[in-house]
């Protein structure tokens, strides 16, 4: 239903010129301050993407974001100990 997306942040030296990079994916955010841009592009062609990504002039370095591989379901095993920190 929904293509797997994979999560890049881009730094970038010129906060101006990184809202061109809405031209190879989503672009989720951008951080003026830090001079970040965090970017959400097709898993299938995630590599060939970020490889024209790295020639901009104003991209310094790229991460691969692990959010997806992250675990999000958490259970507990153990026993409930809230009841003894009630008032």
């Amino acid at each position: 239903m929904f293509a797997e997306r994979t999560g890049y942040i881009v730094w970038v030296s010129d906060v101006k010129a990184a809202r061109n990079l809405e031209k190879y994916g989503t672009l989720h955010y951008v951080s003026r301050k830090m001079h970040y841009a965090v970017m959400y592009v097709n898993a299938d062609r995630a590599e060939e993407v970020m490889k024209n990504v790295r020639r901009l002039s104003y991209v310094r370095k790229i991460e691969r974001s692990y959010r997806n591989e992250l675990k999000t379901e958490y259970t507990s095993n153990g026993p409930d100990k809230s009841r003894y920190y009630g008032l």
